[in-house]
């Protein structure tokens, strides 16, 4: 084999781990059928989100599952596909199912989130996710109701105490 090609698919294979190291959620697409402009678009869409859709051989991402031991993906890496990384983990599954329900070409065929294998059905449920922001949004509003109650609480019965005091000076 040529040396250069070989070390094409070396740095190809690097690049996969690195993009798999730093994403929170790695999803397999079949792109087939849809144009060039649209492929742009989606691309697009998905760089304001924070993740990044590349194509590569499917024998470059087994082997960089296989240096990272990661899962394999068995059936999921069969055709041509794209490979959407996502820095959070809801935010790449969320354009893309967003644009798969305007573009029927599109079809998301699984992925791995937190060291586990997805299939279509899961990647779904995960793009139903809030974002991190949204997510410590409700963490923080859950901390913040008891305190909030408690607060209306005394200032109720704060209230009623000058009132109950006036009353009982008649």
């Amino acid at each position: 084999m040529n040396q250069q090609a070989l070390e094409a698919k070396k740095n190809a294979v690097k690049s996969i781990e690195e993009g798999l190291k730093n994403s929170g959620s790695f999803t397999v697409v079949s792109y087939q059928g849809l144009t060039v402009a649209e492929i742009s678009e989606l691309r697009r869409k998905l760089e304001k989100e924070g993740a990044t859709l590349t194509v590569y051989k499917n024998t470059m991402v087994r082997r960089a599952l296989a240096e990272l031991k990661q899962p394999e993906l068995g059936e999921t890496l069969e055709g041509p596909n794209a490979f959407v990384f996502s820095k959070e983990l809801s935010n790449g599954p969320k354009v893309l199912l967003k644009y798969a329900r305007a573009h029927e070409a599109l079809v998301v065929k699984g992925g791995i989130a937190e060291g586990r294998v997805l299939d279509a059905k899961q990647v779904k449920e995960i793009s139903k996710l809030s974002d991190k922001n949204g997510m410590l949004s409700m963490f923080l509003s859950c901390l913040k109701a008891p305190v909030t109650k408690f607060a209306a609480t005394v200032k109720a019965v704060a209230d009623k105490q000058p009132a109950a005091s006036a009353a009982a000076a008649n």
